[in-house]
């Protein structure tokens, strides 16, 4: 390799070529991921139409991400409390 080939290739100590794949690469995600948003939206809007409450499917969906056992804890904690408070 040349050295005006190796300046094109490493700029300022950068490989090029490797920085502007991940760049490309990175901003190729960011699109499928504002598409993905914009199913998910609708989607949502879709359960809102058919009388689902939107807010309720999302801590739904919240609960699922977690570990059950995570999930039990704080169920038993939180009914500890309301019963503390008389709810």
């Amino acid at each position: 390799m040349s050295a005006t080939e190796t300046a094109e290739a490493e700029v300022g100590g950068i490989a090029a070529d490797r920085l502007r794949s991940i760049v490309e690469r990175i901003e190729r995600l960011e699109e499928e991921r504002k598409g993905l948003a914009n199913e998910i939206k609708d989607i949502y809007a879709e359960a809102k139409s058919a009388g689902f409450d939107v807010k309720v499917l999302r801590q739904i969906i919240a609960i699922r991400k977690r570990e059950p056992a995570e999930v039990e804890e704080e169920e038993t904690l939180l009914d500890l409390y309301r019963r503390a408070l008389g709810m």
